[in-house]
């Protein structure tokens, strides 16, 4: 399967080919970031503060903030191993970045079975997550900076179980499996790499009505009342720094994937998943490695196989209780 036929023949996800051109068709346009640096014309007049007449003049939309700034407010939290920007009218996080070393991943200071989902109280009532919301909802509380990652300590483990970690993910056949899996496939960059660090969110993106054949964004809402966004898609943008066989390297390796919240069978392409830099900024709202030189940005999956490693997770069973028997007979 090209890698330029993003999701096609997935059947699971409902995608059409014109994701692929969502993703590829416009990859080598300008950076978004010259357009923020552009100067702006406020009024048609030309003037600076956009002033047209002399009634004009007294008009002061600022003053309305004396009631209050409206937003969009974004709560950025540091946690231990990684940080995250929430997004309070999906209530689920725009972003997390981590890092993860060899001597991070080879620590074992945190054990899951001692940590608990939770709601983050740092989140004004109205706009939290809560754990109700999960309840028979049929999605998993889907980590986006990885539990595994955070083995280093108790506290970091914990701190990946706050919801403000969460998106509502497909179970079995994605969260479960091939999202599991390629979360191995970044702590086995490890291996190739002294740091990798890596970015992680939600995705909603268009797919084609086949009623009138627009495009349009749809996804689930879950909770009670629905408050919850359920993801089309989630995103990790890879970055390899200091490559273990040259570690005085000033160059990044980096990679970028957008995967369907949906079921992937395991003999799915990694690669396929791949997307350019920029189409991902475009389709997120964010702005990724502008700071960095284009001739100090390598492509990851020129310099490692970009393929998962399908891991079957033998579940524990309780031993079988003995079947009861009747009294002997007297």
């Amino acid at each position: 399967m090209s890698s330029r036929l993003l999701f096609t023949g997935l059947a699971g996800a409902g995608i059409g080919s014109g994701i692929a051109t969502y993703f590829w068709g416009k990859a080598n346009s300008p950076s978004s970031a010259n357009v923020a640096n552009s100067p702006v014309n406020v009024g048609g007049s030309g003037k600076p503060d956009g002033r047209l007449s002399t009634v004009g003049s007294n008009i002061n939309p600022a003053a309305f903030f004396q009631y209050g700034f409206p937003g969009p407010i974004h709560d950025l939290q540091s946690r231990e191993e990684f940080i995250s920007c929430y997004d309070r009218q999906k209530r689920n996080p725009y972003w997390v970045v981590e890092q993860i070393t060899p001597e991070s991943l080879a620590a074992r200071n945190g054990d899951r079975k001692n940590s608990v989902f939770r709601e983050d109280e740092n989140i004004p009532g109205i706009f939290r997550g809560r754990l109700r919301d999960y309840f028979r909802s049929g999605y998993d509380r889907g980590h986006q900076a990885p539990a595994a990652n955070a083995k280093f300590s108790q506290r970091a483990m914990d701190d990946t179980f706050y919801l403000t970690n969460m998106c509502p993910q497909v179970g079995d056949g994605f969260n479960r499996d091939y999202w599991a899996h390629l979360e191995y496939f970044c702590r086995q960059l490890t291996g190739h790499y002294n740091s990798v660090r890596i970015v992680t969110g939600p995705l909603y993106l268009p797919k084609i009505d086949p009623v009138d054949g627009k495009s349009k964004v749809i996804y689930e809402v879950i909770g009670d009342p629905p408050n919850i966004a359920v993801p089309t898609h989630f995103f990790k943008l890879v970055v390899g720094e200091k490559p273990v066989k040259n570690p005085k390297s000033d160059n990044i390796s980096v990679a970028a994937f957008v995967l369907p919240n949906s079921v992937i069978p395991n003999e799915t392409k990694l690669i396929d998943f791949e997307v350019p830099i920029d189409a991902l900024e475009r389709s997120s709202g964010l702005q990724f490695l502008q700071n960095v030189p284009s001739n100090k940005k390598k492509a990851l999956c020129k310099e490692v196989t970009c393929q998962i490693t399908v891991r079957e997770f033998q579940k524990a069973l309780p031993a079988p209780k003995r079947p009861l028997s009747l009294p002997a007979p007297k």
